[in-house]
């Protein structure tokens, strides 16, 4: 099986790795991390076969909907979420705004965007916790 991977594009804190590639692996999911907006597109230039693309919308390098503008020509048909407080709702382009940063919430999204893969991945948790096997 091949896993679900998403390319998160996150601010960077000091000392710190991305909250959201932590919450997203925990679902199993693979996860490219770019820390901004540049970093993002040059990353997806070199990765393209991601299933989708997860954008803080604080990222501050670049604004957010030229960032998707951009991922989106790289790979057209890219799903796009922004996550961000209200106001970056008008990230034009995006295809789901998250107006919170709820990992749970974030996660029942990216579990919608790839509904069989995520079949896959808990039938495969299922089989691993039964004693039996």
């Amino acid at each position: 099986m091949i896993r679900p991977c998403f390319l998160v594009v996150d601010q960077e804190h000091s000392g710190s790795i991305s909250t959201r590639k932590l919450v997203i692996e925990t679902a199993k999911f693979n996860v490219i991390t770019a820390y901004t907006g540049a970093e993002a597109i040059q990353t997806l230039k070199k990765f393209p076969a991601v299933d989708g693309a997860v954008l803080d919308a604080g990222v501050r390098d670049l604004p957010c909907h030229e960032i998707v503008q951009q991922l989106k020509a790289i790979r057209p048909g890219l799903t796009v979420v922004v996550a961000g407080t209200i106001g970056h709702e008008l990230c034009r382009g995006a295809d789901h705004f998250l107006e919170t940063f709820d990992p749970a919430k974030l996660l029942k999204l990216l579990q919608r965007l790839q509904p069989e893969k995520t079949a896959l991945i808990l039938q495969m948790d299922d089989k691993l916790s039964d004693p039996e096997n």
